[in-house]
């Protein structure tokens, strides 16, 4: 009678990381660049009154900035935040 040995199962965890959200700022024709300069810098952690000004001109002049990417919890409460003070949000993009 002869006995059979099975290989040992080799158990390999990888990772699986959770991807970042992108929100996104879109120009419009209704929001003045002091409002977009304002919500940003009310609504987004650590959002510097230059940094502000300078996604503002990029929504302006290119028509859409990336103004924070992160986990997508709060993502999604900074785009609802914007979104609720008027501003014109594209939707959440998975980076």
């Amino acid at each position: 009678m002869s006995t059979q040995v099975l290989p040992e199962k080799v158990s390999q965890t990888i990772p699986k990381h959770y991807p970042n959200y992108k929100v996104i700022v879109l120009n419009d024709d209704v929001n003045t660049f002091e409002h977009v300069a304002h919500c940003l810098i009310k609504y987004i952690p650590s959002m510097t009154p230059d940094l502000a000004w300078e996604l503002t001109n990029q929504v302006h002049y290119e028509g859409q900035a990336v103004v924070w990417v992160g986990p997508q919890e709060a993502a999604e409460l900074y785009h609802e935040q914007l979104k609720r003070a008027g501003l014109t949000m594209a939707p959440l993009e998975a980076t």
